[in-house]
Parts: C-alpha cells; structure tokens; sequence
C-alpha cells in the first residue's frame, strides 16, 4: 500500500473550516472544489509536514485538479475526515518532484 493509500485509507470526506476556504481563494484562487479533486486523481503524492506537525499530524499533498491544475496541499486528518490547511499552485521544485 502506498503512502497516500495509508494515510486516507479510514477518510470519509472532507470537513472545512470558513476561514481557509476564504483564505485559500482569496489568496491563491484555489476553490474547495480544486482541493478535493487531487485526492482522487492520480498521481497523487502525500508526505508528513514534520516541521509544522507540532500538535497534529499534518500531511502535505501534490496532485491535480480535474482540469489538470498542479497543486500543494496541506492538511490534517480529524475525525476521519480530511480538513484542508491551506493551498496553492505548486512551485517549479514541486512540479519537477510530481512529474518524477
């Protein structure tokens, strides 16, 4: 099993908090709509956030929307549910290590 599939495999859906919703539109044009997408196209690449992990595990993501969108995402696991920190157009760096 993959990384991604351990990490999402007891997920049943997605749990918002208004305040990235509006920060992640606001600031990065992203819709919850992109985020969701990612977690169900491939690839999809899921590693641990260890430096910012301090009082939850969180976990950044690489993958693409259903219009081909590259995004980075970061998020936590609540509840079983996936809730999404912020997100963003992946940078070159991460472009060349999803494409790999």
């Amino acid at each position: 099993m993959a990384r991604s599939d351990k990490v999402l495999a007891n997920c049943t859906g997605f749990e918002w908090d208004h305040g990235n919703i509006a920060k992640n539109r606001d600031q990065h044009d992203v819709t919850t709509g992109e985020c969701e997408q990612i977690f169900f196209n491939k690839p999809l690449i899921v590693k641990p956030d260890k430096e910012h992990s301090i009082f939850e595990n969180r976990y950044y993501a690489l993958g693409r929307t259903n219009m081909n969108r590259l995004l980075f995402i970061v998020f936590t696991i609540r509840n079983e549910k996936i809730r999404i920190i912020s997100a963003r157009d992946m940078a070159d760096g991460e472009i060349e290590r999803y494409q790999k």
